[in-house]
Formats: structure tokens, C-alpha cells, sequence
């Protein structure tokens, strides 16, 4: 392993060789353009900047994805610099040494100017413009057209893109480290392409200033040799103007290929392939094509004065490659097709066990059209995406809940689901996959084409869309996700809202063998020697009714384990574990804040209430009173969530589960907490009173 030595003696750190590459790089260019530099040098450096283009340029050709060079702007504008830099050095040298002869500024410009031209200076010249042409408004300008509307798609498109990684993550798909990288990328995708668009300019320039360099190494040229040296005309021209036209042509053709990796750049779309690759599946790939094209090549071969055998022999290739093309995918639809052997299985006719079968815990039915879905394919990431909901919930909810069961049911709609528990349903919806459903946050105005439904796991407004006008809904501020989404989304909401019924007795003996692997005396002391196993499920399906999560376990069965020689009612246990978790559940409703905004109760009102409901209280709760409390607190809850606060209600402690209890239906979202579940580390702020119009 090789490392640096930091010399004592230096007061500063000593640089990598890569951190001094590119300052270096820098301080040689400027060099050029005030320094004279020696012939052989010029050779150097000419040859150094045609390795460079050519090293763009393949490295562009096989980049998959167009951040995976993001140096390529900067690149650009060191090569442009560079060639310039050039330009003035070799200037300088067939201004100065021109009369001496073509080698005056380098054997690279003499090669350029004797082989590719043929020593004609004319024919250069026409070379020269054509390549010019070539690289400023065919090749550079398509670059910088493609790397604008890229630049200010990408930009437009962000905000969508945000709230697309934002729902997979809100669905489980990803984590948020992933969350992450994501959004690291679609900052940087719109700061690359916006890049591109003026980085597009240095070569734009750069060809106008070529233009003009040749011009000036002419008439410079011209004047020099014949004033100052007393050249014939005829040796002049020969000498300045061949140079001239040698020292262009070498500064263009890197010019030219740098712009062609700059198009290669802009122009990638997919990110699974390099060039190479995606051109040879997609352009070759289809037999009919090759096969019509060998036909029309084959005709033309047999016209007479056409070359035939040039034409045959690209006839006879094209057919070969179409007829082994045919071939190859005909074994692969035929492999593809094949079904599998199923063992035989004999049947007696008498009925068996295992014609019992159990319900599902968690079951996903699908129509007739969702089945493709749920196919174990590359075309569908659905069971992917059910397996990220799974382990989202383990990781926020705090169990493993049971596997979720798929199966088709012709008894649906077509394109419809449906979520059930225990055999019950609990969630239906539509998800057509050949679409795309785009849901309004609340802010998107522009109205579009396509079915109008609602958001089946929030009930936002949303809109079943193509799928070609994806970007064009995600620019109009729509959360745009497909029909695998969808369905997950759902899923998650669904199991989040009834994880209470997916907690059963094998969930919890598998939490107490999970306690057991880091807390294994603690689960004992518990189960079964306080407490029977189902008092403690009881407790966990208590808190997960009130919207409380169960990952820490070991608080629970520590509070559980010192209430235990004292109460076994599961209750009684609840509020306890409740308040242990007293931390836990402010930090989940509220965050950080230390002054905790609350709802309460009328004074007059809380004392009724606590007549009526607190256990053993001999009065009774009027209907129409209940009716109007549950109305108020329903408001009150819509009230501060629109204020952008939580929805929390502060009752006295021998209230709280009845109040829950009652307030649950009408306003789901609300979390009522007891006055001993606040810490002592918060502050109560009272935000808002119901009671004052009961």
C-alpha cells in the first residue's frame, strides 16, 4: 500500500498527484499563450490534446449514465482552453520561423499539412470549412439545443421527481438512505444538464475563434514573408498559408471529436446500457427489418453499372443475420412457453385435512387483469414492493407481520383488489397497469386527461393517466406513481391502520424470542412466570390501537414485569406502559418541540365527563351530549391540523380510555393523552378548549 510522507519541514500539507493534475493543467495553458515554445513541444502538446479528445470520446461512448461524467463540462472547458492555448503557441511559431520552411512549427503541423492535404493549400482550406461547418452547426448546435431543453426539463420536472421519492418511501420501497441518494441525484442531473447548455458554448467559440486564427496566420503570415523576409509570392504562400492551414486542421479535428462526445453526452437516454449496447439491441434486433433491408440491398446489386459485389455481399449479410435472428428468438419464445411439470397427484375422492384450508391472516385478491402483476417477471416489482411494505412495517411498527397471501379472484372487477384480514375485508380499490395515477397534493391546478378517482390509501383527488404523460403531470405538480405502487401503498396504509388484528399469539412469541436473543432473563421473568403470554398480546394490541409503536419492547416488558405482582388486568397494564413510554409517544406525536400545543376540555365540561365516564362512575353520558362532544372534537382536531399542529387531546388519566374510545370513529387522527404521560421535560400550551359552545 503506497502513502504519502508529509515532510517535517513544510508547513502546509503536502497535495495528492490528483489534486495537483488539474492546477498544473492550468498554470501550462497560460504558459502557452505568453511563452514561445520550442517545435518539439508543440509536437508534445498536439499530440497530447488529440490522446485527450479521443479519450473523451470513448469514455462518453461507453459512460451508461450521463452523471457518471459529470466532469464533463469542466473537461470541455479545459480542452477548448488547451486547443487555444495552442493556437497562440503555434501562432507565435509560424509568425516567427514560417519563412524557414513547412517545419517551422512542428513536424505534427507539417504531417497535417503534406498527408491529409496533399500539400494544397486550397484543398485545406476547403477541408477546414467543411470540418468547421460540420462542428458548429450540425454537431455543436444539436448538443447544445438537446443539453438546453434537457436543462430546463430537468428543472421543471424536479419537484415531481421529489415527491415521487418521497411516496416510495412513505411506501416502503426505500429506505432513507436510498431516499437519499435519490434526491442527491435529481439535484445534480438538473445542475449537470444546465452545465452542458453554457459548457456549449466554449466549443461554439472556439470554432468561431478558429475561423478567425486561420484568418489573422494568413494575412499575418502573408505580410510577414513578404515584408520583412523578401519572399516570392509563390514561397510565401506556400510556406504561411500551408501552415496556416496545417495548424488549424490539427486544432479542428480534436475539436470535432470533443463536440461528438459532447453529443454522445447529452443524447443518452436509458441508464442500463453503454452506446455500444443499446444501438446493437435496438438497431439489430428485429429479423423483418434485416430481412427487407438484405431484399432491397439484393436489388439494387443486380442493376447494372451498380457495384455488385460490394451490394451482394451486404445482402448476403443482412439475410444471414436475419434467418439466425429468427432462429435464436423463435428457441426463446419456445423456452419461454414451456410449462412446467406438476407432480401428479392421485385423488381417492375421500375427503382429507387438506381440504381444511386456514384462513389468511393478510390476503391481497386481484382481478384477472392485476394477475400479470403478481407474476414473478421482470415486467412486475410488485411482490418486490409487498416485501418492502413488510419490512417497513417490522421496522416502524416493531413485528413481523404475517406474510401477505396473493391469489386472483374472478368474482372482481377486472382491474380491481382487495386487502382483507382474518377473511374480512378491509380495503378495496382499482389499479389499472397500464397506467399511471397522478395525485394532487393540493396545490396542482392544471387539469388532465384521464379517469378522475381518489387516492385509495388517503383519498387524496387523483387522476388515472397514460403513461406518456408522466412527466407532463409531474411538472404540473402531481405525485405521479404506477399501479405496483398503488396497490403497495394501499397495502401499507391498511396494515398500519389494523395492526392491532395482525398482532396474534405467534407474533408474540415471536417478539419474546426476539427479546429473548439480547434480553433473554428479562422475557423469562415475565412469561410465564408473572403473566400468561395472552395479557401481554393484549397490551401490545392496546397500544398499537392507540397508534403507538412497539419496538421498544424491552420498556414494555420491563414496565409490565414491575406492575405484574400487583394488577394482571390488561388494562390496568396499558396505562402503565403507557406512561414508561411517556417519551416515546411525545416524541412521536410532537418531535422535538418542548412546548407541547394542546386540546382540552371545558372545566364544566371535563367534570360531566368524568361523572359519566371514569370506571365506577354511577351517572351516564347523554346521547346528545356524546353527539355534540364528539362533533366539537372532530372540529377541533380539523382546526389544528390546518394550523399545521398535531391533533393531540390532554384528559385526566381516568378518562382517557373511554374518551379514546368514544372520539375513535369520528375523528381517527386524533391522540388523546392522560396528564401523567407527559414528561417533565415538556411544557403544556392549551391551543384550543372544546366545550365552551356544549
Amino acid at each position: 500500500m503506497n502513502t504519502r510522507v508529509q515532510p517535517a519541514w513544510l508547513p502546509f500539507p503536502l497535495p495528492s498527484l490528483g489534486a495537483l493534475g488539474a492546477p498544473v493543467l492550468i498554470v501550462i495553458l497560460l504558459a502557452m499563450l505568453v511563452l514561445p515554445l520550442p517545435t518539439f513541444m508543440l509536437d508534445v502538446f498536439f499530440s497530447f490534446n488529440i490522446a485527450v479528445a479521443l479519450i473523451v470520446l470513448l469514455v462518453s461512448a461507453y459512460t451508461v449514465k450521463p452523471l457518471e461524467f459529470a466532469a464533463f463540462p469542466t473537461v470541455l472547458l479545459i480542452t477548448t482552453m488547451l486547443r487555444l492555448g495552442l493556437n497562440v503557441a503555434s501562432t507565435r511559431a509560424v509568425l516567427m520561423y514560417g519563412h524557414t520552411g513547412p517545419d517551422a512549427a512542428g513536424k505534427v503541423i507539417e504531417a497535417f499539412a503534406h498527408f491529409l492535404i496533399g500539400g494544397n493549400f486550397a484543398v485545406g482550406l476547403i477541408v477546414f470549412m467543411i470540418l468547421t461547418v460540420i462542428n458548429f452547426v450540425v454537431v455543436t448546435k444539436g448538443a447544445g439545443r438537446i443539453a438546453e431543453v434537457s436543462a430546463r426539463f430537468a428543472l421543471d420536472a424536479m419537484p415531481g421527481k421529489q415527491m415521487a421519492i418521497d411516496a416510495d418511501l412513505n411506501a416502503g420501497l426505500i429506505d432513507e438512505k436510498e431516499a437519499r441518494k435519490r434526491r442527491k441525484e435529481v439535484g445534480q442531473e438538473a445542475d449537470f444538464f444546465g452545465s452542458m447548455d453554457g459548457a456549449s458554448k466554449f466549443v461554439r467559440g472556439d470554432a468561431v475563434a478558429a475561423i478567425l486564427i486561420l484568418v489573422v496566420n494568413i494575412i499575418g503570415g502573408l505580410a510577414i514573408g513578404l515584408l520583412q523576409h523578401n519572399l516570392p509570392i509563390e514561397k510565401a504562400l506556400s510556406n504561411y498559408v500551408l501552415l496556416a492551414v496545417g495548424d488549424a486542421l490539427v486544432a479542428q479535428i480534436p475539436s470535432l471529436i470533443i463536440s461528438l462526445a459532447a453529443g454522445l453526452i447529452v443524447s443518452r437516454v436509458g441508464d442500463e446500457d453503454d452506446i455500444g449496447d443499446q444501438v446493437g439491441k435496438q438497431l439489430f434486433s428485429t429479423p423483418l427489418a434485416l430481412g427487407l433491408t438484405s431484399g432491397v440491398l439484393a436489388l439494387l446489386g443486380v442493376i447494372p453499372g451498380m457495384p455488385h459485389l460490394a451490394f451482394l455481399l451486404l445482402a448476403g449479410a443482412c439475410g444471414w443475420a436475419a434467418h439466425w435472428m429468427s432462429k435464436r428468438n423463435a428457441a426463446q419464445a419456445a423456452l419461454a412457453a414451456k410449462p412446467e411439470e406438476a407432480p401428479v397427484q392421485p385423488n381417492t375422492g375421500e375427503a382429507s385435512w387438506e381440504d381444511v384450508t386456514p384462513v389468511d391472516v393478510l390476503g391481497l385478491e386481484v382481478g384477472y387483469r392485476l394477475i400479470p402483476m403478481i407474476e414473478r417477471s421482470e415486467a412486475s416489482d410488485l411482490l418486490t414492493r409487498i416485501k418492502g411494505v413488510r419490512k417497513k412495517f417490522a421496522t416502524e411498527i416493531g413485528f413481523l407481520p404475517p406474510a401477505v397471501h396473493i391469489k386472483d379472484n374472478l368474482e372482481l372487477r377486472p382491474n380491481a383488489y382487495r386487502v382483507t384480514i382474518k377473511g374480512a375485508i378491509v380495503g378495496e380499490g382499482e389499479s389499472f397497469p397500464d397506467r399511471c395515477l397522478a395525485i394532487n397534493p393540493g396545490h396542482a391546478m392544471l387539469q388532465l386527461a384521464g379517469t378522475v378517482t381518489q387516492d385509495p390509501a388517503f383519498g387524496l383527488p387523483a387522476i388515472w393517466i397514460d403513461e406518456a404523460r408522466r412527466d407532463e403531470a409531474q411538472m404540473a405538480g402531481y405525485t405521479v406513481v404506477d399501479a405496483a405502487t398503488v396497490i403497495a401503498t394501499h397495502l401499507n396504509h391498511l396494515m398500519g391502520v389494523h395492526a392491532s388484528k395482525l398482532l396474534g399469539r405467534v407474533e408474540a412469541q415471536q417478539l419474546l424470542d426476539h427479546l429473548g436473543k439480547y434480553a433473554g432473563k428479562l422475557a423469562e421473568e415475565l412469561v410465564p412466570k408473572q403473566l400468561p403470554l395472552a395479557v401481554l398480546q393484549k397490551v401490545l394490541q392496546n397500544l398499537l390501537d392507540d397508534s403507538i409503536h412497539i419496538r421498544d419492547l424491552r420498556t414494555i416488558v420491563e414496565s409490565m414485569t414491575e406492575q405484574a405482582p400487583r394488577s394482571q388486568d390488561a388494562s390496568e397494564l396499558t396505562r402503565e406502559v403507557r406512561v414508561a413510554l411517556a417519551p416515546a409517544i411525545i416524541d412521536q406525536i410532537y418531535g422535538p418541540a418542548r412546548e407541547l400545543e394542546v386540546i382540552a376540555f371545558d372545566p364544566n365540561l371535563e367534570n360531566l365527563l368524568a361523572q359519566a365516564l371514569a370506571p365506577g362512575a354511577p351517572g351516564a353520558l347523554e346521547p346528545g351530549v356524546a353527539d355534540l362532544v364528539v362533533k366539537a372534537a372532530a372540529d377541533a382536531a380539523g382546526r389544528q391540523e390546518d394550523a399545521g399542529m398535531p391533533a393531540c387531546l390532554l384528559v385526566p388519566d381516568r378518562i382517557r380510555v373511554p374518551v379514546a374510545r368514544l372520539l375513535k370513529k369520528a375523528a381517527p387522527r386524533l391522540r388523546v393523552l392522560a396528564h401523567a404521560e407527559i414528561p417533565d421535560t415538556h411544557s403544556i400550551r392549551i391551543g384550543r378548549i372544546i366545550g365552551d359552545a356544549t
